[in-house]
């Protein structure tokens, strides 16, 4: 049997009938600042957005992680691709960007020739 889902005590259910700021109060201190100084212009189109369809792409990458966002999956903005997030009740409270890599992995190969002094005397074959 599976776990009942609670974010400090509370339900799902009973997370998305608080308003925004209720569900300031639950929220750590930095979240809860964000969400009292209200949204930008551009996270208001996004959660707009969000009310109509249930897929999204965004660039918005500092707006918390709202109860009425569970079940929708939003393509987060990596710098060179939407990369897809299904959001899930542990999301709840986090903001989008935590959940996407901007930066890769350096993997770097042979230097080519004449790169270094020594790699120049080395044969092409």
């Amino acid at each position: 049997m599976a776990k009942e889902f609670k974010y400090k005590g509370k339900t799902l259910e009973e997370l998305q009938a608080m308003d925004i700021p209720q569900f300031a109060q639950i929220v750590p201190a930095r979240q809860r600042r964000t969400l009292l100084r209200g949204f930008t212009e551009a996270q208001k189109r996004l959660l707009v957005k969000l009310n109509k369809k249930d897929r999204v792409k965004t660039h918005i990458k500092d707006i918390v992680v709202l109860p009425s966002m569970v079940g929708k999956t939003i393509g987060i903005h990596n710098g060179k691709t939407f990369v897809p997030i299904a959001i899930t009740e542990s999301h709840i409270g986090y903001y989008l960007g935590e959940f996407i890599l901007t930066r890769t992995k350096v993997s770097h190969n042979a230097p080519g020739i004449g790169a270094t002094k020594s790699s120049a005397n080395v044969s092409v074959k």
